[in-house]
This record gives C-alpha cells, structure tokens and sequence, in this order.
C-alpha cells in the first residue's frame, strides 16, 4: 500500500549543493539551513528488488501532519464519505482532462505569477524511476507526463500523451499519441520516447519501475507501427489495464539513450549534475536546486496542455518549493503568508479553530477534503526468528492488542474527534472495494487478556507485566520516525492501553534512514509509519498483497509463500486481478480482508478526516485524498494578486 504525508527521504544529506539554470532567476530563501532530511519513500507501494537486492521503502508516508474536518464540538462541519468510483481499463479512452479545466471559464484566472509551497523533504534523484520517495514524485508530477493519467480527485482514467486507445481483446491496447508535442527543451515527442521509457524502466539497474510494471511477473509487450502509435500488450488479463500506465512518466530518450545504454542512467539526473541536462513533458521545468533550501521550477513554454478556452497551461510562471521538515512551523509560515500551500495541505487538529477564524478574516481558505483514503499501520516483524519473542508470531497476540485498543480515545484525543474506527488497510474512502465483513475488534479488555491467557501469557512474578513459559517479560518496542507527532501521540495511548492489560511497550523514535536500516536487517519488533495507496484498485497494489512483494512489510520478498493464509491470499490475488467482473472480483478481495483482517499482520487504529488550507490568493485548486493533495494538478492552479507578505 504501494503514499510526512508524503515520502521520507532514505538518506540524508549534509553537504549543500546549488544547481541554478541560467535564467535569471532571484529567489528569497524561505528555509533555514541545517535542517535534518530524514523523511522517505511513498504506496505505488512497489518496488523493483529481488529477495537478493536491498529491500527498501517505496513511497513510504509520514502523516504525522493531521486531517481534521472538524472537532468533537463541531459534527455539524462534517461531510459524509465521499464515493471514490474506480474505472477499471475501459476498451476506450474516459473523460478527457481537458474537460477538468472547464470550471476555469466560469470565474476569472490570472496568467502568470508565482506559487510557493512547502514540501518536508527533497529528493536525491530527480529521476522517479530511480527514487520513489515524496520529493521525487512531486518532481516527477511536476516535470514530466504519462501516456495516461488517473485523476486524482476522481480516480478516473484519463487522457494524457495518449489521446485515444482502443482494444478488441482486453489484452493488447493500441494507443493514439497526441501529434506537435515537444519536450521542455524543444525536442519532438514520438513513439521512441515511450519505447525507451518502458526499456529504461525495465533493463536500467536500480529501476523501481521494472516489477511495478509487471504482470504475473511478466512483462508488458510494448511496440510501434509508427512515430504516433503504441501497442501495448499485456501478458494475460489484467483488469486495471490501462491504469498501470499511470506508474510511467515517459522520459527523453535524446537524453538518456547513452546513458542507459552505459548502465549509468541512474546517475544521470541527480543534484550532482546540471538541472539544465533534465528535459520533460511536465508543465514545468526545474531551474534551480539549493540542498536544504529550496527547487524553483519555470513554465515550461513546449507544454501541450490547454483549457478549455485554448489557453495554454499552465497558469503559473513559476513554482518555488522550499523545504520545511517540521510541520508546525509550515502552518506558521501558511499563517503568516509566507508560502502560499503546503505539499501535504491538511492540518493538524489543534490549528483546526485558529485557521477558521484566519478563513472568516478572508486570509486562507479552507476546504473539506472528507475521509483520508489510509491511516496509520503499526506492522509486525513476522519475519524474525520465532525465537526472537515468539508470541509476536502468534495471531492471537496480535488479536488481543487489537480488541485492547479504544480507538474511539485516540481520535478524541489525536484528532479532536475528526476521525473513524478502522481494523484493515481498505478504509471507508475507498467504498468499491471495502469488504463490509472485514473481522472487527471493538475495545474490550475482557476479550484481550482472555487470548493472552489462552496462549500461556500470565503475570508469572506479580509486577503488572506477563511473562511467557520461559519467564521472559511481554515486552515489544515501536519504531517511528522521531517528530512525527500525530504518530507519537497515537503510540504513548498505545502504551497505557496495551499496559493495562499486561503487555509492555517501548516507544523508540529514529530519524527514517535509521528505521529503514532497521527494516532492512528485520531488526525490530514492530514499526509504526503511513502509506498512501497510489490508486484505490487492489489488483494495482499486488507487492503490498502479495508474500513476494517487496511492500510485503511484514514480511518482504518471500522466495515462496511462509504461511498457509498468505499463499492463499496470493493465489484470490491474482485471480481477482485476472477477471473483468467487478461484483466476482470484489468478493475475492472481500475474502482476502477476512483473512487479513483474522491474522492481522499489522494493525489499523483510525482514519482521519482531512481538511486542507491554502492561502485565498489561490484559485483552481482540486484537492485529493493522495498526496500531493494539491500539487497533483499544478497546471490548472492559478494565484490572483500579490503575495501577503514578501517572500
């Protein structure tokens, strides 16, 4: 589940490194240096490593920043979950996205100027095909297009490079591509470039791409008859289809043949090198980069996109990302009017009051973004040698934590009452695929200590702790990432609750790359972190399912099934990702959560309600429940006059 909320960087970096495109180009520096780049990865949840190669996070979230519609004094502000329709690869192409920039005509948009949003961490590829982290998405969302796009607010299918395609069989597409198109720095777009992209993806070492882009483990078959056509055949029936594609940004194959064919592509693009030797398809270029500070990104003037007027996108002559790793001191800044979004728009609960009273004063605006799409997950290392605390690898264990959780206190006391129940990785957002008899544990301590007892757990010396056969304390610790508050409070009522029925708890907070280190070596108890899902379709999120998948987080990249239910999850998996009856393959799924939710691998305590701020400058925004909640469609933003306060 393969999505702060976004992805925490993998490394960290302390040299600074400027790289500025000769443009002219004069930015105020919004962030103070020395800050810790300590955040990672996000959920198209893939990654593309062998059992044999480092496993690493993909896409891993950091919602330790909040999402809070209303308080528990406020239902009345509260909307309803919002239905998510998911489009399953249609035999022809869904709502153009010229259409989505309609709304453009009915209120007036200003062309130019500047938006400054905030971002917590940066990347250290510019190449998304080598780097999966937060920073690195945006960067690619922002530079670079795909042959088709799933629209973030309504998870429809859409046209992208790709303006029609067509099927007689659900197994090989033929894709029209849109003609006149050029690359950022003027270079025509053909076939080639997206024949190179899928053998760049596939063949580059290092790519993270490649099983992302697999079928049962197999390849898709990419060709042309000429320089505007694709065909794409799947190796068997696949029901998103189509929707796969969205994981490719289609890359410059005048910039990156040689390299590729050097086995050196994925140094490349990297903040070693001149910004100036990356060119894209995106709506915007990047210009300049100074580690630790800022990435400031130009219009790119060959972008192909227009409204519905005939206007070329995108609205905005620049973007200027500063970086600000602590979220209370990006709501200040949103505040004070120094930047005008933060990447991950939702706030925090308790500036829920202080930002309503700022939106009634007309100096930000507020929008309901309804249920988060996924919570929080605490994953247990089953993985480990049974010898290690061996009770861990028991699902009654795992059971009686569940039922000793009242999750009802920790959305009051986490989100101010702005948050729901949930025992599964599939939350109420996702409404298509949530199995209504997914097993549910309602708090009741009775219930938990009684399991504990039944798999020889007791208070064996009278000091409030139980102790297994052998004498050894029921003990476990917590990994997460040190400063992500959201997670530290849920984990510190974690602690008191599961104490009270005898069962003890360390909290252990580490910057992300140490915690990366740690799931790496299998190192730990149990780890506490977000995901966000790239699309709300389980079939596109098999290395999360699957006991092969490297997002597998319990237990990664396994050479063949370790338990029983989990090769029976792999085998529903793959069925129900093979069949184009959606009401048969939503059974399947719904079996999958039954049996997900009975061994309970890692446990889900509540979803958030999400409320975005930005500031009343901004026009056109679409927020969606992924990350980026904004910047996901930065071509059709717009600001209208000046910024509050000089940046």
């Amino acid at each position: 589940m393969g999505r702060e909320t976004t992805r925490d960087d993998l490394k960290l970096r302390d040299v600074q490194t400027i790289n500025y495109h000769a443009r002219g180009v004069r930015v105020t520096v919004l962030c103070s240096q020395g800050k810790r780049l300590a955040d990672a990865c996000r959920c198209a949840c893939r990654v593309s490593h062998t059992p044999a190669e480092t496993l690493q996070f993909t896409r891993i979230t950091d919602r330790s920043i909040s999402w809070l519609v209303g308080s528990a004094l406020a239902d009345a502000r509260r909307l309803a979950v919002a239905v998510l329709v998911v489009a399953a690869g249609a035999a022809a192409c869904t709502r153009s996205p010229e259409s989505q920039t309609a709304s453009a005509a009915d209120r007036p948009l200003t062309r130019g100027g500047e938006l400054v949003a905030s971002q917590r961490t940066e990347p250290a590829n510019y190449n998304r095909y080598f780097e999966a982290a937060a920073a690195a998405e945006l960067l690619a969302q922002l530079t670079h297009a795909k042959l088709v796009k799933v629209n973030r607010a309504t998870d429809e299918l859409e046209q992208a490079l790709a303006e029609s395609w067509s099927t007689t069989d659900g197994l090989t597409y033929t894709l029209k591509l849109r003609p006149n198109v050029r690359f950022s720095d003027g270079t025509p777009f053909t076939s080639g470039d997206v024949l190179f992209s899928f053998r760049a993806a596939y063949d580059a070492p290092g790519s993270q791409l490649a099983q992302v882009l697999k079928v049962g483990d197999k390849r898709l078959t990419v060709s042309s008859s000429g320089p505007e056509t694709v065909t794409v055949t799947f190796p068997e029936r696949y029901a998103p289809a189509l929707r796969l594609l969205d994981n490719l940004p289609i890359l410059p194959k005048h910039k990156l043949e040689a390299a590729l064919n050097a086995k050196a592509m994925r140094e490349a693009w990297t903040p070693s090198r001149p910004v100036s030797e990356i060119a894209g398809l995106g709506p915007f270029v990047l210009t300049e980069h100074t580690s630790g500070q800022r990435m400031v990104l130009m219009r790119n003037p060959h972008y192909w996109r227009r409204d519905a007027q005939g206007t070329q996108l995108p609205y905005l002559d620049r973007i200027t990302l500063v970086l600000v790793d602590d979220q209370s001191v990006e709501a200040l800044r949103l505040e004070a009017g120094a930047i005008d979004v933060m990447a991950n728009a939702d706030l925090q609960p308790e500036r829920y009051l202080r930002f309503k009273q700022l939106a009634s004063q007309g100096r930000l605006q507020l929008i309901d973004g309804g249920p988060a799409l996924d919570a929080n997950v605490l994953w247990f290392n089953l993985a480990a040698s049974p010898e290690r605390k061996p009770w861990i690898q028991k699902r009654e264990f795992r059971q009686a934590l569940s039922y000793a959780v009242d999750r009802q206190a920790i959305a009051n006391a986490v989100y101010f009452g702005a948050a729901t129940a949930v025992y599964g990785p599939i939350t109420p957002r996702n409404s298509t695929w949530i199995a209504p008899s997914t097993p549910t544990y309602p708090y009741d301590r009775a219930k938990s200590v009684q399991l504990l007892a039944a798999i020889g757990l007791h208070d064996r010396n009278a000091d409030g702790l139980l102790d297994d056969a052998a004498g050894r304390p029921v003990r476990f610790s917590i990994l997460l990432r040190q400063g992500s508050s959201i997670r530290e409070r849920t984990a510190t009522l974690l602690q008191d609750q599961w104490k009270a029925v005898g069962v003890g708890v360390d909290i252990v907070g580490l910057d992300m790359s140490a915690i990366v280190q740690r799931w790496q070596k299998r190192d730990y108890d149990t780890i506490f972190h977000g995901f966000d899902a790239s699309t709300t379709d389980p079939a596109t999120n098999l290395d999360f399912w699957l006991s092969s998948g490297t997002m597998h987080f319990w237990n990664p990249a396994q050479p063949t099934p370790a338990s029983d239910w989990e090769r029976r999850i792999d085998e529903l998996m793959r069925q129900q990702a093979s069949l184009a009856s959606l009401p048969e393959r939503q059974r399947l799924f719904a079996e999958v959560q039954r049996i997900f939710g009975e061994e309970l691998p890692a446990l889900y305590f509540v979803v958030p309600k999400l409320t975005f701020a930005a500031s009343s400058r901004v026009k056109n925004l679409r927020p969606a429940p992924q990350n980026p909640h904004f910047l996901w469609s930065a071509d059709t933003i717009a600001v209208s006059g000046p910024a509050q306060n000089p940046r």
